[in-house]
């Protein structure tokens, strides 16, 4: 099941998408709801397939990354937080602000949480997922070696595409991900590198914070991280999800 969030008749809507059509739902996919009326999936207009009230992100957790930005490899997952403001939806820009500096592509896997979570077990963590989507953690990098930590260099607005919706009928295990910015694939690699898997990320997190329904999990970027520059078309693609696309200005 492919859920959207889609723009119809001047209103925000959740729906189910298949490769043609939109079947709006009463409710949001977190509730009870009922199916309504089908569209065209050609006349809806895609936006943020979930709106969380937190974006969670693992940092660090692919060794090649680690390697590539000089840091070892952790012991436990390395949490870090981007705000709500920085969701982007699919075709949506990626803007960067003037005087900045570098800014990078980074692909990753999301996970949306389809109910509340507190202290779950890695089996218990399964079960709170609602599904998976495509994520780019755009990152300043020149403010985050300035800074010394990550907070500013991932909070800019518009910094976290994420979409084109949530799959919810995929194994994230061993998911190959990718970033392709103008044709050209920069990040390749799979899940299964990961240092630490899906249900393990989401048991950890849920010791530390109440995770909510629609709040989203990064679990980390491979190496071949990136600069991105004005004019760009930058593509996360992961095996059996699809393809998020935005363009830099």
């Amino acid at each position: 099941m492919r859920v959207v969030r889609v723009l119809s008749d001047c209103d925000c809507r959740y729906g189910l998408a298949d490769s043609q059509t939109v079947t709006l739902i009463s409710d949001e996919p977190f509730a009870a709801w009922e199916t309504e009326r089908t569209l065209s999936l050609h006349e809806a207009s895609l936006l943020t397939p979930v709106v969380p009230t937190k974006i969670v992100c693992v940092g660090l957790n692919y060794r090649g990354h680690a390697s590539e930005l000089g840091q070892p490899v952790p012991q436990e997952p390395v949490i870090f937080l981007k705000p709500p403001t920085t969701i982007n939806k699919p075709d949506g820009e990626i803007v960067i602000p003037a005087g900045i500096g570098q800014v990078d592509h980074e692909a990753e896997l999301a996970v949306v949480i389809g109910r509340t979570t507190h202290n779950a077990t890695p089996i218990e963590a399964r079960q709170s997922i609602l599904g998976y989507t495509c994520a780019n953690d755009v990152t300043a990098r020149d403010i985050q070696r300035r800074d010394g930590q990550w907070t500013r260099a991932k909070s800019f607005d518009g910094f976290c595409p994420l979409g084109p919706w949530v799959e919810t009928d995929v194994e994230p295990d061993d998911l190959l991900v990718e970033a392709i910015i103008n044709g050209e694939v920069r990040q390749a690699a799979r899940t299964s590198e990961m240092i630490f898997g899906v249900y393990d990320l989401v048991s950890f997190i849920s010791g530390v914070m109440t995770l909510l329904p629609g709040d989203v999990v990064l679990t980390g970027t491979p190496a071949g991280i990136g600069a991105v520059r004005p004019g760009d078309r930058v593509e996360v693609r992961i095996e059996g999800i699809g393809s998020l696309m935005n363009t830099v200005v």
